[in-house]
């Protein structure tokens, strides 16, 4: 399975294979229909606390990869979602986040190959 990321404010394509949204919450501004996704795995996302620690501060990105991974490690969500992945041979995990190169779905792409 190849495993790639990208903003969910980007336009869909049909290169995208299965689109995964990974945010908690909803992106602001973004219709169902337009966001074209396969399924909404917000079970897997950053807890609040972990979201609202981080801040999207650069600085703080090692340590967010660090407990974000931990996260993961003991969520059976995260591991569901690996196993029900596997069948596909595109996935593009969607995010909001401005920032494409410290974000969740990053992380997750990583943990779950």
């Amino acid at each position: 399975m190849e495993l790639r990321t990208k903003r969910i404010y980007d336009d869909p394509s049909p290169d995208d294979g299965y689109r995964v949204l990974v945010d908690r919450l909803w992106p602001r501004g973004v219709s169902k229909e337009r966001a074209a996704l396969g399924e909404w795995a917000k079970e897997v996302a950053p807890s609040d606390e972990l979201r609202t620690w981080f801040h999207h501060e650069v600085p703080n990105w090692p340590e967010f990869e660090r407990r974000y991974r931990a996260e993961l490690d003991k969520n059976p969500a995260a591991a569901e979602l690996r196993d029900s992945l596997a069948g596909h041979k595109v996935v593009t995990l969607l995010f909001s986040a401005k920032d494409e190169h410290h974000n969740q779905a990053l992380v997750l792409a990583d943990w779950l190959s």
